[in-house]
């Protein structure tokens, strides 16, 4: 993974702010630098590298045989192989043997559709000089982060929001941005928490032409199903997922994986460990039962044999590094997970490895989670081991929810359990908000489905592609996975968002995935039976969360929010002074419930420090 930094527009000496933005977002490319600019200072293109693949090489910008096509990438393509001996075959002649390379010369083969011939996961940002244009571009699941915004005439676009702030773009909490957020705690694909920025939604190009700017999807997520037999099923839901694990262990340094206990991380180690053995592993090891799988992990590796790395995370962390997680991810949690994934990818890179292969994605495919459980077969199939999810993923028993759901209702032909979740939080939240900001709530949904078409399906995979395009790209990979990984500068690679894998898994029916005896990912779990020993394979989906933190340390918790209150100036300030001393007398179920509304101000507060956000507009 790289960071990089566009700028479009009038003439302008930007050298300097442009340098500014590469420093910001250092710890995305520790490794390298590279600035170029268009002879009359138009067009500026910046890169801060991770070299992983041609190390002394690999160097950017890149661009093509003429030099009139010029891009900065950051992510990784792994069909690499492939593309080069095809695009030699066609005469094109390359410089390095970098994987990014490979994008200017499929652009002068495919023009704007040249992304659509990768198998990776990318943001990039391209200019073809001889026609004056620019096109950026971000992968079909939304790994890898994309920013933009207009600023004094210009275009202006990076892999950060610091780096945006750099280049002088005002920061400021969007309005509408805080709505959603209280609504369904995630942001529609294209829009940001700062006003005036907007993110290129996973699976778009932005074209930037004769002062217009423009996007265009060229992946569009939706069930296709078609009928398969189960044995031949499992045979192809195996055989993408080896590919997709060996294509990604591909690397000129050392690689290791995420191992957490489940189903999904330790398939792709049992994988990964045929490739290449002893290959080292690591996982979170919490304090508190039920959140703790670190002997899970534990028991996997041994299993596996391969070598594995405990990362002890106590409730005090949860506090203490929140700020720092958030400062690099960029975004807003609702649970101490975001600091454990950081901790995570610290111990990672401490111990020299410098990408990972991760399972995000797994449950997004196959129907892994506990609310679509309940999407697909009602109240009944909730488990005790559910517990911890209820009042994140699946709703309380007894909550009220006073938000609109008309907009959901009506676009889905249903409210998702997901989403009951989130508006029962949410109502708590918009208790806190001033009182004009509460005033002006109305119903945050209906933007998010004038931007989203439902495709068509049954109500539990239309529920699956409503979270996958608000939950996986907006905060799962871009948040808790890029966002903490390139904080340690490592590279996530998360083999189950191959998008061959990915879209073969869609194809299946509904009873392969979510089978009649209530087991969630059947047709994975059953195609993992010679690999994955037998009791993870068939334990029940465990959701990494985190325990709450106001349980066991209330006074270091309600001291960070207090310290970060100046930044979540859209909170009502007596209203969460009550709050805060509610919570000092209430018992630990209370606090335990209250926690989602804790992590979600203070984590708030930290980016609103971080990026000098005080005021709210639009």
């Amino acid at each position: 993974m790289c960071g990089v930094v566009a700028s479009i527009g009038p003439p302008a000496a930007l050298e300097a702010p442009m340098r500014r933005a590469m420093d910001a977002m250092a710890h995305r490319g520790p490794d390298g630098e590279g600035l170029v600019s268009s002879s009359e200072r138009r067009v500026w293109l910046g890169h801060r590298r991770l070299a992983l693949v041609d190390v002394e090489g690999g160097a950017q910008p890149l661009q093509n045989e003429a030099g009139d096509v010029v891009a900065v990438v950051n992510g990784e393509i792994y069909d690499d192989a492939r593309l080069r001996r095809e695009l030699e075959a066609r005469g094109h002649v390359f410089a390095t043997r970098s994987d990014s390379e490979l994008l200017v010369h499929l652009y002068e083969e495919h023009g704007d559709a040249c992304v659509e011939h990768v198998r990776g996961e990318l943001a990039f940002v391209l200019y073809d000089a001889r026609r004056d244009r620019l096109l950026a571009g971000r992968d079909r699941f939304g790994v890898k982060p994309l920013w933009w915004a207009r600023h004094e005439g210009r275009v202006v676009i990076a892999s950060t929001l610091a780096a945006l702030r750099a280049l002088g773009v005002p920061m400021a909490w969007d309005r509408s941005a805080l709505f959603h957020v209280v609504a369904h705690q995630y942001l529609p694909p294209s829009r940001s928490l700062v006003h005036g920025v907007h993110s290129v939604p996973p699976g778009h190009v932005l074209l930037v032409e004769a002062g217009r700017v423009a996007t265009r999807a060229y992946h569009v997520l939706r069930p296709r199903v078609v009928p398969a037999e189960p044995e031949e099923a499992r045979a192809e839901v195996r055989r993408h997922l080896e590919e997709a694990v060996r294509l990604r262990l591909r690397s000129d340094v050392p690689v290791g994986t995420y191992l957490s206990g489940g189903l999904d991380s330790t398939a792709v180690v049992a994988l990964a460990a045929r490739e290449r053995p002893r290959l080292p592993t690591f996982g979170v090891s919490f304090a508190r039962a039920p959140w703790d799988e670190g002997f899970l992990a534990a028991e996997s590796a041994e299993a596996l044999g391969v070598p594995f790395e405990p990362v002890p995370v106590s409730q005090r962390d949860l506090v203490d590094g929140l700020a720092d997680a958030v400062r690099f991810a960029e975004g807003l949690a609702i649970n101490g997970q975001l600091v454990a994934k950081h901790r995570l990818a610290l111990a990672a890179r401490a111990a020299g490895v410098r990408a990972v292969l991760t399972g995000e994605g797994a449950d997004e495919a196959f129907l892994g989670y506990p609310h679509l459980r309940l999407d697909h077969y009602g109240e009944d199939a909730l488990r005790t081991s559910d517990a911890i999810t209820r009042g994140v993923m699946v709703p309380r028993v007894g909550d009220r929810i006073s938000l609109p759901l008309d907009a959901v209702t009506h676009a889905m032909g249903f409210a998702p359990a997901f989403v009951r979740a989130k508006a029962a939080f949410g109502a708590r939240l918009l208790e806190l908000l001033r009182p004009e900001l509460r005033e002006g709530f109305g119903d945050p949904f209906e933007a998010l489905f004038d931007e989203l078409v439902v495709p068509e399906g049954s109500e539990v995979e239309r529920s699956a592609w409503l979270w996958t395009k608000l939950a996986l790209g907006g905060y799962i990979v871009r948040t808790l996975g890029d966002g903490t990984e390139m904080a340690a500068s490592i590279e996530g690679r998360p083999p189950f968002l191959d998008h061959v894998l990915f879209e073969h898994a869609w194809s299946l029916p509904v009873a392969l995935r979510l089978d009649a005896d209530g087991r969630e990912k059947a047709v994975l779990r059953d195609a993992m039976r010679d690999v994955v020993p037998e009791t993870i394979r068939t334990r029940h989906k465990q959701p990494f969360l985190a325990p709450p933190v106001l349980v066991d340390v209330y006074d270091d918790a309600r001291a960070l929010l207090e310290e970060v209150a100046d930044h979540v100036p859209f909170v009502e300030r007596a209203a969460l002074t009550r709050f805060l001393d509610a919570m000092a007398s209430a018992d630990d179920d209370t606090r335990a419930a209250a926690d989602p509304v804790w992590t979600t101000l203070a984590s708030a507060g930290c980016l609103g420090r971080a990026l000098g956000m005080t005021e709210v507009r639009g």
